[in-house]
Formats: C-alpha cells, structure tokens, sequence
C-alpha cells in the first residue's frame, strides 16, 4: 500500500505484481508517476470507485495506491470496480 511500496515492488527483480488499483481521488502527480512507472515495469493500474477515506475505513490506512500481488484476486477486484 502507498507510492513508495508500491514503485518499490515493481523495480523488484522477482515481484509478483498482478495490477495496481488507484483510488478515485488520489492526486492526478501521483496517478501519473504510478502509471508511469506501472507502464515501465509492464503492470496494468485499475481506477476504483472509493476515496482514500473509505479505503482508510477498510484497511486502517489512508492510502490512494494499492499493488496486488495475486493475479486471481486482481481480475476479481478489476472486474467489480
């Protein structure tokens, strides 16, 4: 979770990275870094349709960036937003 997390991850030479999901009002700076870097490291970034609070509210962080690891679970997540 986070920016920094998540670039981190994706320069990893073994990362497991499936997709990325933006929440709806991240910053449009930090929404272009991420799919920069998504777009370097040949990652697929998903909108969703909750704010950085309500991600607060279901993971006890406020974050706007999530990386997900599992490739199943990221085609079910890609899929309902």
């Amino acid at each position: 979770m986070g920016f920094d997390a998540v670039v981190q991850e994706l320069a990893a030479p073994r990362s497991k990275a499936a997709g990325i999901v933006l929440a709806a009002d991240v910053s449009q700076k930090t929404e272009k870094e991420i799919r920069f870097a998504a777009e370097k490291y040949g990652c697929e970034v998903a909108a969703a349709p909750f704010t950085m609070d309500e991600a607060k509210d279901a993971v006890g962080k406020r974050v706007g960036v999530f990386l997900i690891l599992d490739k199943g679970l990221y085609g079910s997540i890609k899929n309902n937003i």
